[in-house]
């Protein structure tokens, strides 16, 4: 006999989901599960449960972003889990990384995102709960079910919150577009006021070097909100923000899904024009390095999508 029940469940962090597990764990009324990672001195590493998984839900919150530890990590935890008999294990990836890599874009190039997902299955997932994913399409490169939320509305309701009284929305780049236009409709619908978008062109010499930026639309007296799902290197937001300021806005901030800020980010948003960088609790960031940054947690998300799939509710009626 089928019934809602739910069926017994546990949250376990990696190296990278510390931070957001706990916040889950905090909605959840629960504790976040005990679990041993040990360092060799040659780098490889073992992964242990400390308490009982036999006939549970193992949720493992890890982000798999660069370095490639980390999504070794995930794997190892997920193996761990299935040989300790848990009943469904499932990968809770905060940030999907390897995800830009998600095409042919030239010959004789990996689909990154396309191996990382075999990689998961192999190892023994049964769902992967994930949130902003760079593409998509990258849910089809799955078997498995994939559960994609989406940091609009907490991102929408700190825009909101701002009260900026000429609010225009920017896409970085073409490709982006459909994403910021995702936005507007949501802010417009808890406004009732129409936004207007611009978008950004770029050309890129190689990956990470914007060589040309050029804004399509009119930013003249704006307050400009850019919208994009990661911030790495930060040169395309600092860059836009820039060009943005010599074209009349007057004030330009960006809101973002993932803050990798890897190298030198942190500086080029401290000198940029940019009043300040907001981005989800996906990755950690000590925002003490870059006081320009914001954050706002996406914790409920995933907790209320736990208890959806425990209590065999739909997706989709939540409100991420």
């Amino acid at each position: 006999m089928i019934t809602n029940q739910p069926y017994p469940f546990k949250v376990f962090a990696g190296s990278t989901g510390t931070t957001i597990a706990q916040r889950i764990c905090s909605h959840l009324g629960c504790e976040l599960g005990k679990i041993n990672i040990q360092h060799f001195s040659d780098g490889e590493y073992c992964v242990s449960f400390e308490e009982t998984v036999r006939g549970h839900a193992v949720y493992l919150v890890q982000s798999t972003c660069p370095s490639a530890d980390n999504l070794m990590e995930l794997l190892l935890m997920i193996d761990a889990a299935r040989r300790a008999s848990a009943y469904k294990v499932i990968a809770v990836t905060p940030y999907f990384g390897w995800a830009r890599q998600d095409r042919k874009d030239k010959p004789r190039v990996s689909i990154a995102a396309k191996l990382v997902a075999n990689m998961l299955q192999v190892a023994g997932a049964d769902r992967v709960i994930t949130i902003d994913l760079h593409a998509e399409q990258i849910q089809g490169f799955f078997d498995i079910p994939v559960d994609h939320l989406y940091g609009a509305e907490v991102l929408a309701t700190y825009v909101e919150g701002l009260k900026l009284e000429n609010l225009l929305i920017a896409s970085p780049d073409i490709g982006g577009s459909k994403r910021a236009a995702s936005f507007v409709k949501r802010i417009a619908s808890h406004t009732h006021h129409d936004v207007p978008m611009v978008i950004c062109y770029k050309n890129r010499q190689k990956a990470n070097k914007v060589s040309e930026l050029r804004v399509l639309g009119k930013v003249k007296g704006m307050d400009v909100v850019i919208i994009d799902d990661i911030a790495d290197t930060a040169g395309t937001l600092c860059k836009a923000a820039k060009v943005m300021k010599r074209k009349g806005a007057r004030s330009v901030r960006a809101i973002v899904s993932h803050g990798v800020m890897s190298g030198n980010a942190c500086q080029k948003v401290m000198d940029s024009e940019l009043e300040e960088l907001v981005f989800t609790d996906t990755l950690n960031f000590d925002t003490k390095k870059c006081p320009k940054v914001k954050i706002v947690s996406v914790a409920k998300a995933f907790a209320d999508t736990i208890m959806a799939i425990q209590e065999h509710r739909s997706i989709s009626e939540i409100n991420v």
